[in-house]
């Protein structure tokens, strides 16, 4: 639907205004795609219920329709309408972890649309910890079936900023409550394998779910994943490792792309190398604080695409907390090019 006017609601964050979350909420009951701010990512809704709505979500983002929807919910009296049972595993990690960036599989209902599951016997469900996302699925009445808005394959929105440089005229309205907190998606927990199994690390950490259920498998793709995501329009390239010999990688490529001609980037972090004559430097948190790297990586790794540089460096981190899950992005944002020192 290329021409249509997209509306941009600005809201705060906090005590959304009601008229302004009743407008969106609207957009999405007359089976309109609304962009919200949730406390990972902005997400592409859509109300659950409508397939005609959900099918234009994959259209506008050009995602494979193979790949399920996360349910977003704002109240557990609504999850039982989605979901055949609520183990006590998903009860305890509920009290523990919702609302929050938590994703939970559990066996479908029988009214859950195919075109959400990807055609699985199984749905993904989370409660959003952000006022306004939560505001507005309550005002629209319905669990909304949300992506990231962003298109597929590209870094995640966390800004409205961001879902407007890629949708803008092609869906009805976004919700603009300012930037997002976490920075990277939800932590994907699927409870229908054998033992709770990571399908996704996010914004909850390994560390955080082993201690509240004792064991939990990963089973994450990384940089061999079926479908390429996160990634800005230069190829990047991620070099990991541990002391000086990182840097001197990362200095050793910058200058052999540039004696090709070619403008170099380099994503680095406030307490790290000076690569300032290096090539075009974007700083995102401190290697010290991986939290504040997962908060402004897409952000940094969109504004390389306005920098117009032909290839990104970027040093690894080390893979424990959040960590895993910002070298889980990178990884696959690299599709393949990786470099271990």
């Amino acid at each position: 639907m290329r021409g249509m006017k997209t509306c941009c609601i600005k809201v705060a964050r906090v005590n959304p205004d009601k008229d302004a979350i009743a407008r969106a909420a609207m957009v999405l009951c007359r089976g309109g795609l609304v962009a919200f701010p949730t406390e990972t990512v902005y997400g592409l809704g859509a109300a659950a219920a409508n397939t005609r709505a959900v099918a234009r979500i994959f259209a506008v983002k050009g995602r494979p329709p193979d790949n399920p929807l996360i349910m977003h919910i704002s109240s557990r009296s609504q999850l039982r309408a989605l979901v055949k049972d609520i183990t006590v595993e998903a009860e305890l990690l509920m009290d523990n972890f919702w609302p929050g960036p938590l994703t939970i599989i559990l066996p479908a209902a029988a009214g859950v649309p195919d075109i959400v599951t990807g055609g699985l016997t199984t749905v993904a469900v989370r409660m959003p910890d952000h006022p306004v996302a939560l505001a507005l699925i309550e005002a629209a009445g319905v669990p909304v079936a949300a992506p990231s808005a962003n298109l597929s394959g590209q870094p995640s929105p966390t800004q409205a900023a961001h879902v407007l440089q890629d949708f803008d005229g092609r869906i009805e309205a976004i919700l603009d409550g300012g930037p997002t907190g976490v920075g990277v998606e939800s932590t994907v927990l699927d409870l229908t394998t054998q033992a709770p199994t990571v399908l996704r690390p996010g914004g909850i950490t390994l560390e955080e779910l082993s201690g509240c259920l004792g064991g939990v498998h990963i089973n994450i793709a990384d940089g061999a994943a079926k479908y390429a995501h996160y990634a800005p329009h230069a190829p990047l390239c991620l070099v990991s490792g541990s002391g000086p010999a990182v840097a001197s990688k990362i200095r050793q490529l910058a200058e052999a792309e540039k004696r090709n001609g070619r403008r170099v980037g380099i994503l680095t972090y406030a307490d790290s190398e000076d690569f300032s004559s290096a090539g075009e430097v974007v700083f995102v948190g401190c290697k010290g604080s991986p939290e504040t790297v997962a908060a402004g990586l897409y952000s940094a790794l969109r504004r390389f695409n306005e920098l117009a540089v032909d290839i990104i460096l970027v040093e690894g981190l080390e893979e424990k907390g959040i960590g895993l899950t910002v070298m889980n992005r990178l990884k696959k944002a690299a599709g393949g090019r990786l470099i271990q020192v």
